[in-house]
Formats: C-alpha cells, structure tokens, sequence
C-alpha cells in the first residue's frame, strides 16, 4: 500500500471542488513517523492526532514543517501539554474545557487557535456540546482573550449508511453559514472521515479528517 498514493488521490478528489478549498487532515493515530513523512512528502500540509501522549512521542521526531490538528477528546488535565503541541484544537465541547485552555495559553503567551465541537445526533457516547448549550460556549469563546474561535466540528454516527447522516452534516452547515458572518476568521467547518467525507463534502465541509483511506486500517496493541 502507498500512502504517497492515497493521499494524492484523495487530495486530487478534494481539489476538483469548486466551491472553496477544502482542507484534508491526515489522521495519524496509531501510524507511525514515517508513515506521517510519506503523507507529508506528498503534500500532506495538515496531520491530525487523537491522543496528547502519542503526539508527543511523534512530534519531535517527525522533522517536518506541518499544521498540527488536535481530533480527539481532551481532559482538562491535559490542556497544558496541548497548547504546546497544537496549532489547531478541534475538540472544545465545555466552558469549562475552554476556561482551562484560555488559562493554559496565556501561561505561554499564546492565541490557541480552536473549533467547538458540536454533538449534533446527541450520541452519548461522544463528545461534544450539545446545540441547546451551544450559545454559551460561543459566547464564552469569542470573549476569551487566548482563543480564537475559528469554525466548528462534528463527528457523525458511524452508520452501515453514511448517506444517513446527510441531514446532520447539512444542519451544521447551515449552523456555520448562520454564525460565520459575525465572526472574522470563523473559517471552518470540519466533517466527514473515511467513511462519510463525500457526502460531508458535498453538504459544505472544508475540513476533512481521513486516516484509513490513506494509511490503511490501523492496529491496536
């Protein structure tokens, strides 16, 4: 398998789209440094982990210009080490996970740059704010001086039919198209991985976080 070759691919799929452009993560969780080169190498600009301990260990070893992506859940007690790794924090759901990484980069001099994280099918199991508490958290984020809110994410069901979940990727379109006019930078709207990128890409994803498709499956220890 070449990742070169999947990631070319895709992003060649993704550039054939009018509309804007859309910005595709790699998501390396669970694939090692040099898998991550070979994706960089062939233009991979943006990678995206899961988990802070991982990234860590990849980072420093990695010796590649590259927009860091924070996809997985974060802990309060983890704010810290993430602002230091991170450019981009995808996975803001609480006021107070935002108060701790407001605190957290100003203890370093830093604008974190984030998206909130919206749980639109309300999956317990999930992350994410929920839409009757999404008001605040905006409201809370955009008064932050260390935060700069720059769009929003999503993680739909992992449904046997991805088209299924077309309604969702398309009310948070129209949730992003709603607030973006109010707010400089507001620039991303994040949905769709492997199994559903198309689908998110046609109802107004700009962002997309694909792993299996370029790395192949990924196994766990």
């Amino acid at each position: 398998m070449s990742v070169a070759r999947n990631f070319l691919a895709i992003k060649s799929e993704l550039d054939s789209v009018v509309r804007e452009r859309i910005t595709l993560v790699a998501v390396t969780k669970n694939h090692g440094v040099e898998q991550m080169r070979e994706a960089i190498d062939a233009g991979a600009t943006d990678i995206g982990e899961n988990r802070i301990q991982e990234a860590a260990d990849k980072f420093p070893a990695l010796d590649r210009p590259v927009t860091r992506h924070l996809i997985g859940h974060l802990q309060t007690n983890k704010v810290k080490p993430a602002v230091k790794l991170f450019d981009l924090i995808q996975s803001v759901d609480s006021i107070h996970l935002a108060t701790a990484l407001d605190k957290a980069a100003a203890a370093i001099g830093k604008v974190q740059d984030v998206l909130i994280q919206v749980n639109a099918a309300r999956e317990p199991q999930k992350s994410g704010v929920q839409l009757e508490n999404l008001d605040a958290l905006i409201k809370f984020t955009d008064a932050a001086d260390n935060l700069n809110l720059r769009g929003l994410m999503m993680i739909a069901p992992n449904l046997p039919d991805a088209e299924q979940c077309r309604p969702l990727f398309r009310q948070m379109r129209l949730l992003f198209d709603e607030l973006r006019p109010a707010r400089a930078g507001f620039d991303y709207l994040s949905m769709g991985m492997t199994h559903d990128y198309k689908i998110a890409v046609e109802e107004g994803a700009n962002v997309v976080r694909i792993g299996t498709a370029i790395f192949g499956e990924r196994f766990y220890t």
